[in-house]
């Protein structure tokens, strides 16, 4: 059986990881990145790779305030599912949220079983104090806008759940 390692990802990994993400964005799973948006956020990725060097798995960790953070982009190949790939990606991308001092992360998926497994829990409308909120909503990032629930990015959300974990 073939092994993988979990590392952060490099500027070279960016279309190999776009790569993997246009069957996803293809099916309507996840929603398209342009190219320019994957290497602004290249330093928010680890990527897994197999020991032929051929990626096979990536995911993001994008902070949205002091003490909450989002798991995006999380992306398995289908030939490398159920492997723990994707396990081993989320542990990473927690250890990264909790060298930067996040107690929360915040995820939104199909894939609620696997998010529960890592336990995080669905989640409510408000989970952020009014004052928060306020700030949050001055955010241009789409993800903070599904985070918050907002109108405009419900058509691209249908059937998404959104959940949380606490890292305390």
């Amino acid at each position: 059986m073939a092994e993988f390692t979990v590392r952060a990802a490099r500027t070279p990994d960016i279309r190999g990881i776009q790569q993997i993400l246009e069957p996803f964005v293809q099916r309507r799973i996840l929603l398209g990145k342009d190219l320019v948006v994957l290497y602004e956020s290249v330093q928010q990725f680890v990527v897994a790779e197999d020991d032929t060097g051929r990626l096979v798995g990536c995911g993001a960790l994008h902070v949205m305030w002091e003490d909450l953070g989002e798991v995006r982009t999380l992306i398995v190949a289908d030939d490398w599912l159920r492997r723990g790939v994707g396990h081993a990606i989320v542990d990473r991308l927690e250890q990264d949220a909790r060298k930067l001092g996040l107690a929360r992360l915040f995820c939104l998926t199909f894939e609620v079983e696997f998010f529960r497994r890592r336990g995080f829990e669905p989640i409510g409308e408000q989970i952020v104090p009014p004052d928060v909120y306020s700030q949050l909503l001055r955010s241009p990032d789409e993800g903070v806008a599904e985070f918050l629930d907002l109108a405009h990015v419900k058509p691209n959300t249908l059937g998404n759940t959104r959940m949380l974990k606490p890292l305390v």
